[in-house]
């Protein structure tokens, strides 16, 4: 039988009940029930006036527009501003009923753009939320995960210019002197001579629609501007801990050091953390010794190298540390030369007993028939780092890896939009990654609550 509905004639106005309107089990329910927000408007009070202007938004509204936003992915701010408008969930949790429109989306650009600029209130709300996951036992402090992933950055990458800049000191270049001059010394070798300044340069593409993100070439990336998360996350129920943002094309290795110290202290992890797991991006001679001096169980994963063909690998020489030289397949020693420069012992065969060797073709194609093999003055700190991977807690820890960071990265990008950059600039990216990781945070905080509520 056909049916020809007839609208309602009391349509345009109708009595009912919006708290009745959104289901018991809603994910934002549960957020307005376990989660307070009033911290918020301690944190950006220093940013509002006391006795002049118009009375503003309340913060603590604005900010929850915005974890809306980050949440279900809503790029834009405009499209935020009609999703709120049409959603009764959304409605409910921002308190402004039925009868009233949400605030403008320029006020929440504007806000962004001017009123926090420059400043730390995105990153006081993650700490405090991680604050939040701490005191309810959901970060044990105990094993730490890093890893970082590329975000594209907002420029096209046939917008550039080629600039020559200059090479930036590694930042543990002072340490690393020291031990290489004490590593002479023990050795019986004189001080190196100082070394001229030479300001060392290379040529990169700089963006001209954003200078700040970075070219990178990566085998199997996409070749582009990019930018890169570097995210901590805590293994128990992988609520993260730290997100740091730095150009496309700085090393994994960098920042790494300085960010795990830096949450260490912030969270109060000193007498907690136990173990650290990486990836084989992160297999540095300095993280090694670092992570070794911390007395943290480190396991970094394994990086290929490719060796010529047909020869030996360098782990196929036995190194002796009592005697202090290394023994060939052919039980032959190669004995230390020198430390140089860039932190390397140098250990180098006897060309007289190599020239006869029967194993010579194997060994070495070098013209004066000399093996030679360095071996870094923090060598004994990446040896530990593996052996720690070998063992069988190590393989276990380095598998927890694409269950927790591999995890919340596919989360970021699939479900709250950060595959792509929002804004340009550093700082604004910053700001974008800081968001979506204190909404994943919040989320986890609020499901894990009402599921042992239940």
């Amino acid at each position: 039988m056909l049916y020809t509905h007839e609208p309602d004639p009391q349509l345009d106005y109708e009595l009912v009940c919006i708290e009745h309107m959104v289901p018991a089990d809603h994910l934002l329910r549960h957020i307005a029930q376990y989660i307070d927000f009033t911290f918020i408007r301690d944190k950006v009070r220093p940013f509002y006036s006391e006795t002049h202007g118009r009375p503003s938004i309340d913060p603590v509204m604005l900010f929850k527009m915005l974890f809306i936003g980050y949440l279900y992915g809503i790029r834009s701010e405009r499209q935020l501003e009609q999703e709120i408008n049409l959603n009764l969930a959304y409605r409910w949790f921002l308190g402004i009923g039925l009868s009233k429109r949400a605030p403008d989306h320029s006020t929440i650009s504007w806000n962004r753009q001017y009123r926090f600029k420059d400043t730390t209130v995105f990153q006081e709300i993650f700490d405090e939320i991680v604050h939040l996951a701490i005191s309810n036992r959901m970060v044990a402090g105990r094993v730490l995960i890093t890893d970082s992933t590329h975000l594209k950055a907002n420029a096209n990458k046939r917008k550039h210019v080629v600039q020559v800049v200059e090479q930036s000191p590694k930042g543990y270049l002072d340490e690393l002197n020291a031990a290489i001059e004490a590593d002479r010394k023990s050795l019986g070798k004189k001080p190196l001579k100082a070394r001229m300044e030479v300001e060392e340069t290379k040529e990169i593409k700089v963006s001209t629609t954003d200078p700040e993100s970075g070219y990178m070439v990566r085998d199997g990336k996409p070749e582009g501007f990019f930018y890169l998360d570097h995210r901590t996350v805590d293994h128990k129920y992988n609520i993260i801990t730290d997100v740091h943002i730095t150009a496309g094309n700085v090393h994994d290795s960098v920042p790494y050091v300085e960010r795990l110290k830096h949450q260490v202290e912030k969270f109060g992890f000193t007498n907690t953390l136990e173990a650290i797991a990486l990836d084989s991006g992160y297999l540095t001679s300095h993280i090694c010794k670092s992570l070794q001096e911390m007395k943290v169980f480190a396991v970094i994963g394994r990086r290929a190298f490719t060796p010529t063909k047909g020869l030996f690998k360098k782990h196929q020489f036995k190194f002796d540390e009592e005697q202090n030289v290394y023994r060939c397949p052919n039980k032959q020693e190669l004995t230390y030369k020198t430390t140089n420069r860039e932190g390397y012992r140098e250990y180098k065969s006897d060309p007289k007993i190599c020239k006869d060797c029967p194993l010579l073709s194997s060994c070495t194609q070098s013209k004066n028939k000399t093996k030679v093999i360095t071996r870094h003055v923090w060598e004994d700190s990446k040896e530990w780092v593996r052996l720690n991977r070998l063992s069988r807690s190590g393989k276990y820890l380095y598998r927890l890896r694409y269950q927790t960071i591999e995890r919340s990265f596919a989360d970021a990008k699939e479900l709250h939009g950060l595959r792509y950059c929002r804004f340009r600039g550093r700082r604004s990216v910053q700001e974008q990654v800081l968001m979506t990781a204190t909404v994943q945070n919040i989320k986890k905080i609020a499901l894990h609550l009402a599921k042992k509520a239940k």
